[in-house]
């Protein structure tokens, strides 16, 4: 498991390298809706509009192409993931494939 350092902003794009896979993840928050995520793998959309809930994975199935899953954690309770806090209350992680299997 690895976390990903997230800005504490409310919509940010951002390239990192997960399991040798090029990713490019897109954080979005709408008034109303909360938070929502796309995953691009070498420019390829994998997962796209997903929302990000607390502790639910975002990915959830391996045929999509991702090696891995995200998740976003409280660290104080039990709230969807927002802004302020991304970062700090609010931490990405990465779940490598045999965290998923342990689940």
């Amino acid at each position: 498991m690895q976390q990903i350092p997230i800005s504490d902003t409310a919509n940010q794009t951002f390239n990192i390298t997960l399991a040798s896979q090029a990713c490019t993840i897109n954080l979005y928050s709408t008034i109303s809706y909360g938070m929502f995520c796309d995953l691009y793998v070498n420019n390829v959309l994998i997962i796209g509009g997903v929302i990000c809930q607390n502790l639910n994975r975002l990915v959830r199935d391996a045929d999509l192409g991702f090696v891995g899953d995200l998740v976003f954690q409280d660290t104080q309770g039990a709230d969807d993931p927002a802004s302020p806090g991304l970062g700090t209350r609010f931490l990405l992680w990465y779940l490598e494939s045999s965290d998923v299997a342990a689940l």
